[in-house]
């Protein structure tokens, strides 16, 4: 169980994380469809060339068809020639790919949970920004064990002001409400931080069935 820590950088009592994931033989598979689905779905897939039926101009033929010796021409926008058309260039398309609901769930939690090894769990800490102040959420950031300017994730229940203004501007690091996890920004992190109450949502959220709750243990 992920020992938490408080503002301090002290052990607060410990938290369970009691998330139903994949099973072994296939969990690699899941979590690998999850992250193609949201990185094809978040393509604008607006790259368009032009073939030469649209390109402006040559409709003359540039040279005669015989006696200059050189491979007949009909058209200067030929994809052979400067300034024609392309073969088989990129056209505005949909690359929007499709996950069963259950699916995307199970494979969030098992991305999760497979990050237990670098995940933080603190005590909720936006009653201890009373305005925001990038320094000391950076102080408090080292005293959790987290080296400034790798990758990290902070989860947090919700959105709280002074932490957004906080973090903002601290390098490679992303914040994100317990309801809006995604399998990129999990995977993609060398270090998460999530707040104690931030569990307890994810197991209400994305528990699945089991409807869990985070069950949390205080320190004597």
């Amino acid at each position: 169980m992920p020992i938490v820590k408080d503002w301090t950088g002290n052990e607060a009592g410990e938290v369970s994380l009691d998330l139903r994931v994949a099973k072994e033989a296939t969990a690699k598979g899941l979590v690998h469809r999850a992250l193609v689905r949201q990185l094809a779905n978040a393509r604008q897939g607006t790259a368009c060339t032009k073939t030469r039926s649209e390109v402006r101009g040559g409709g003359r033929k540039p040279f005669k068809q015989k006696g200059t010796g050189r491979a007949r021409q009909g058209s200067t926008r030929s994809p052979l020639m400067r300034g024609g058309g392309v073969i088989f260039g990129p056209k505005p398309r949909d690359y929007e790919t499709k996950m069963n609901r259950k699916e995307r769930r199970l494979a969030l939690r098992t991305a999760f949970i497979s990050r237990s090894a670098d995940l933080i769990v603190v005590e909720d800490f936006a009653i201890n920004l009373s305005q925001p102040k990038t320094k000391e959420l950076c102080q408090a950031l080292e005293r959790w064990g987290v080296t400034l300017g790798k990758k990290t994730l902070i989860i947090t229940e919700r959105k709280e002001e002074n932490v957004v203004l906080s973090a903002r501007n601290i390098q490679k690091l992303q914040l994100i409400a317990a309801d809006q996890l995604n399998i990129f920004d999990i995977i993609n992190s060398e270090k998460i931080v999530v707040t104690r109450s931030a569990i307890a949502k994810i197991h209400a959220v994305y528990g699945g069935d089991q409807k869990l709750v985070a069950s949390v243990i205080d320190a004597e």
